[in-house]
């Protein structure tokens, strides 16, 4: 599988989004480590949980344990997977998504994953979202103490503007290795922060990167889409004999070099047509029927 850069990492271009595998409607425990094995078995190395990713309420780090042991029920090789994790959010059992970026609790949250991932250091920690009352430097210094502590190799950010990258940038250097926002079709207003990626040399990892696409549909005999909006990615998906998603996620690869989507799934043959988009290289055409990439491509 093509590859993409975390600092001095390499990782494969389309990673997991673990997410659906714990969260309401999670499939049963077989198919859930039967999909992570899938897609293990495609290529992917970057595994993208949180200790929030479960039903609410109930079973906080259901996430993190359920990676743990796809991990160690996998039957090849696993030193080159890089299990990326991210803290300061929760989901008490109203359904919400809370926020919480202090310090202690950050550190807290961190030495709790490592524990359920059962690993000497977690590979890639993620402040999972700013949190308006706490000073965003905080927050950073958070990740930067456990950097030094030996607790977590490399740094990341999640839900972050431009200036608070720049920011967190001057706190971590090059340690800082990526950033994940929601950016996809339907979703482009993180074109500034993911240019700033490229500039910066930071991974850039959309989150549900098939906005719009996942919820567009062939109309039809006459083949055109619910959403017109979306129309192009069904054209050349009919023409190359591929999935509209596998198409869509092609496209953010040609964005940029430092684009590393990862979209979730739920069963074996998602991922693996997930993955199969890191072969599938556009062409100068067909990328300009596509909307217009923030930066020139290909990558």
């Amino acid at each position: 599988m093509r590859q993409r850069h975390l600092g001095e990492l390499t990782a494969g271009a389309i990673g997991l989004g673990a997410m659906p595998l714990s969260i309401e409607g999670r499939p049963d425990e077989a198919r859930a480590l039967a999909t992570v094995h899938a897609a293990l078995d495609a290529g992917v190395t970057l595994l993208d949980t949180a200790d929030s990713y479960h039903v609410p309420g109930e079973d906080p780090g259901h996430n993190e344990r359920l990676l743990a042991r796809a991990l160690a029920t996998y039957g090849g090789g696993t030193d080159g997977v890089l299990v990326a994790t991210k803290g300061g959010r929760g989901r008490p059992a109203d359904g919400s998504w809370t926020v919480t970026g202090d310090p202690a609790r950050l550190k807290a949250a961190a030495e709790a994953s490592l524990r359920r991932l059962g690993v000497e250091a977690i590979g890639l920690y993620q402040l999972h979202k700013p949190d308006p009352v706490v000073p965003f430097e905080d927050s950073v210094g958070a990740l930067r103490e456990l950097l030094d502590e030996g607790k977590i190799r490399l740094a990341g950010l999640s839900n972050v503007n431009a200036d608070q990258i720049r920011r967190a940038r001057a706190i971590l250097g090059d340690r800082l290795v990526s950033v994940q926002n929601r950016y996809s079709p339907e979703t482009r207003d993180s074109d500034p922060e993911l240019r700033l990626c490229a500039e910066l040399g930071l991974a850039f990892m959309p989150w549900s990167p098939l906005g719009g696409i996942s919820r567009s549909s062939l109309d039809g005999p006459s083949g055109r889409t619910a959403d017109a909006r979306y129309a192009a990615f069904h054209e050349v998906a009919r023409e190359r004999g591929v999935s509209p998603q596998q198409v869509c996620l092609a496209w953010l690869l040609s964005l940029s070099p430092t684009v590393l989507p990862i979209p979730g799934a739920s069963r074996p043959e998602t991922i693996r047509d997930s993955a199969g988009a890191a072969g599938l290289r556009l062409t100068a055409g067909e990328r300009a029927r596509l909307p217009r990439a923030a930066l020139p491509g290909p990558a």
